[in-house]
């Protein structure tokens, strides 16, 4: 059963990141970036359960610690560096079904490492979504300031040749103007309507809906930590107050 109207937002995280180590709970002022997704869930008036898919017990004690429910331990085949998002998804519906035969008519996809979230963009593209029957996702994306059609691969011979097919380059050599605005996905915040996912095997389809936000940080080199770290400095984000508010920090909780 499908319950209409309603959002669990699914937090992936995966423990054997390689880019940066235990990416997903690192910590940035005292608590781990899987705790700032969790803040980000628990401030949406939309959503009414937060669930984290992790391969890992350790990620699933910190997560219950800060307020998400792990109702299940992620297979490691759908943990891999190549395992596509579809596997965690269909993991977590194909549980549900089985388990408690409900399911909601949307998951919130929110990834942890996008920490500098503001409420006011999450509530806004879960209205989005629950007033479009019709669309088959949400993705948050910001502009591309600098086109791709204007980017360059190396042939075998060692010449350039254009990023796209059939482009000479001195058609990409044209002013950024004559090109199409681009947009980069984000992973801020998306969408995602469960009866699609069933039925295709497809997390996003071709409905979706385009949300534009600010340019949003991503996680993923040390360099990255430290702009976040650097932002925190300057400000204190909601997410963080939130949690200064309402947890201790990850070394004062003795979860790990």
């Amino acid at each position: 059963m499908i319950e209409k109207g309603t959002i669990y937002a699914i937090i992936p995280a995966r423990a054997g990141s390689k880019g940066v180590k235990n990416k997903n709970i690192r910590c940035v002022k005292g608590y781990p970036l899987l705790a700032y997704a969790i803040a980000a869930a628990k401030n949406c008036e939309y959503v009414s359960r937060i669930i984290v898919s992790t391969d890992s017990e350790e990620y699933a004690k910190i997560a219950r610690y800060y307020g998400a429910e792990t109702p299940f331990i992620r297979p490691a085949e759908f943990a891999t560096d190549t395992s596509p998002d579809i596997e965690f998804m269909e993991h977590a519906i194909g549980w549900l079904e089985e388990n408690e035969a409900k399911l909601p008519e949307f998951f919130m996809h929110l990834r942890p490492t996008s920490p500098l979230r503001e409420k006011s963009i999450v509530d806004e593209a879960a209205r989005r979504m629950l007033a479009d029957p019709e669309a088959t996702s949400l993705r948050s994306a910001h502009k591309q300031v600098f086109p791709p059609y204007k980017m360059f691969c190396l042939r075998p011979d060692g010449y350039y040749r254009s990023f796209i097919e059939g482009m000479t380059i001195d058609e990409a050599n044209s002013p950024r103007q004559d090109f199409d605005q681009v947009y980069t996905p984000d992973g801020y915040v998306d969408l995602l309507r469960t009866s699609f996912i069933k039925e295709n095997h497809l997390m996003h389809g071709n409905k979706v809906i385009s949300y534009i936000i600010p340019k949003a940080v991503d996680v993923d080199a040390k360099e990255d930590l430290d702009y976040v770290e650097y932002t925190l400095e300057r400000r204190e984000e909601s997410l963080l107050k939130y949690l200064r508010e309402n947890y201790r920090t990850l070394e004062e909780s003795g979860v790990v």
